[in-house]
């Protein structure tokens, strides 16, 4: 029996994570990335200390909404600075830091299952 869960065509589905960068839908990227369902941005923080509100504005402005953000934090998990926090709140947004492999796959299961989710992801 194959388990492995059908995705559509459409959707972005992380391949591969590493060697300073990710595949997404057989695509490579360089780089730190924000994915959702629907598209790829590349984002500037190579390190938590460097993330804000601001940089995570294509989150903010999904359409349609995104209601759960993963942070990939690199190599460990670090605590997302509260005004991100504040700002994802403000929006109805759901925020969890993790390290970046595990932020992948928790991505992957949750887009798979149709939920309105993204994933900032620190390059490693």
């Amino acid at each position: 029996m194959d388990i492995t869960p059908e995705i559509p065509a459409d959707r972005k589905y992380i391949d591969h994570y590493g060697d300073g960068g990710f595949r997404v839908g057989g695509e490579r990227y360089e780089g730190s990335l924000i994915v959702a369902p629907e598209q790829v941005w590349p984002w500037t923080i190579s390190d938590i200390a460097q993330l804000t509100a601001e940089s995570v504005a294509a989150v903010l402005a999904a359409d349609p909404p995104i209601e759960l953000l993963l942070i990939g934090c690199g190599t460990r998990v670090e605590r997302v600075p509260h005004d991100v926090r504040k700002a994802l709140r403000a929006r109805t947004i759901i925020v969890d830091g993790m390290e970046t492999g595990a932020a992948c796959r928790t991505y992957n299961v949750l887009m798979v299952e149709e939920r309105r989710v993204a994933v900032a992801l620190i390059a490693i």
